[in-house]
């Protein structure tokens, strides 16, 4: 059996290697630069984009407009689509081979059916405040129930997903031999040529006559673990400046890779500074105004305004705020890419340390530390 060479490094032994290592502070003038100030540091990255002023996709059934990666370099953890479908209209079969689709209701009726991998289906109705989660990989369609149109917000776990590179029914079908078609589905061959040529994506329809449609195979089981979830129906988180609706996977199950939160500042509020241990925060605004500040360490500070239709990206780990501006609520939409929520909030941080330290750590005296907020506020409300 061979052995392994001893280890030598430029005709130096081994244990001359760590003897020079212990020597070497000692031989050591003046003070070490730390690295990251001899490193150039990248400024924040811009956190804003304005989603409603994309031109998107647009047809006779409804539009999407998208927010990925390519669009929204920070947000590479999560990519947001609004969809609009009018009455009937259909977002086709189709299922998503990158991401998990989660959606909250804006306004309107929608209907959804999936299929799992193990069989079971699922058809829902779904309203205002509804959300959905369909796990990726799940087959799965929408279809508008009027009376006006329905808009909902559409979140995904993968900031490089794009909507309009999803797995759709009619795209399989236009791009597959008659033949095997045939086979497969028991239609003649030359059935198939009255199917749609290419990509519907968005098509119109029939709006449902029944409230629940039966599924074409009786036979099906039923899924035994819920696509839906009424975010709007559960007790809020109350604070003294607004409200928090909260979903995660121990609430609901299945959305095993992101929480969600429904936020309502009142006018003046303070969404208090925190950051997330583990996630990345992406939000999207309903209504309303604020200003979002964020803090991203080595003296890098930003500051923006956001109004209804934009979108904010706080990435994991870095400190923010959210303040409401103007007479009117606002209202946000949050997704976090982990399925239990977690924060930290500054105030409670301090609250969990030794007042000397405080006192130490900022230089100022004992009676100022006293008056420092030593919980959690939540949302705090408007500044008397």
């Amino acid at each position: 059996m061979s052995q392994l060479p001893k280890t030598r490094t430029a005709g130096i032994s081994r244990r001359g290697l760590f003897g020079a290592a212990a020597l070497a502070p000692l031989a050591a003038v003046g003070p070490v630069e730390p690295a990251a100030e001899a490193a150039e540091i990248e400024p924040l990255a811009n956190f804003k984009f304005d989603i409603e002023k994309e031109t998107g996709w647009v047809g006779e059934g409804g539009s999407a407009k998208e927010a990925t990666a390519a669009e929204f370099p920070v947000s590479q953890s999560i990519a947001g689509v609004s969809m609009r479908l009018k009455p009937g209209a259909i977002r086709e079969l189709h299922w998503h081979a990158l991401a998990a689709e989660w959606a909250y209701v804006i306004e309107g009726r929608c209907r959804t059916t999936v299929i799992a991998p193990n069989g079971q289906a699922e058809i829902d109705d779904f309203g205002p405040g509804d959300t959905w989660y369909f796990p990726r990989g799940h087959g799965h369609a929408l279809q508008g129930l009027g009376p006006g149109e329905c808009h909902f917000l559409l979140g995904f776990d993968n900031g490089h997903f794009s909507e309009y590179g999803t797995f759709s029914i009619t795209d399989w079908i236009a791009g597959t031999p008659p033949e095997i078609l045939s086979r497969n589905l028991g239609l003649p061959a030359a059935a198939f040529a009255g199917f749609p040529r290419k990509e519907v994506y968005i098509g119109t329809g029939r709006v449902p006559e029944t409230p629940l449609e039966n599924l074409r195979n009786g036979a099906l089981q039923p899924s035994q673990m819920s696509h839906k979830y009424r975010l709007d129906m559960q007790p809020p988180r109350q604070f003294a400046g607004g409200r928090e609706f909260i979903v995660s996977a121990r609430e609901f199950p299945i959305q095993t890779t992101l929480t969600a939160v429904k936020m309502e500042l009142n006018p003046g509020a303070l969404r208090e500074m925190h950051w997330h241990p583990h996630a990345d925060e992406w939000q999207y605004y309903v209504r309303g105004r604020a200003r979002v500040g964020v803090f991203g360490s080595h003296a890098r500070h930003k500051i923006d305004e956001f109004g209804p239709g934009q979108i904010a990206f706080i990435q994991q780990g870095h400190g923010h705020y959210v303040e409401q501006v103007g007479d009117e609520p606002t209202e946000l939409l949050v997704l976090f890419n982990h399925p239990e929520f977690q924060e930290i909030s500054l105030a409670a941080w301090l609250g969990a340390n030794p007042a000397s330290l405080v006192e130490d750590n900022f230089g100022i005296p004992r009676s100022v530390v006293e008056q420092l907020t030593k919980r959690e506020s939540g949302i705090l409300a408007r500044k008397a």
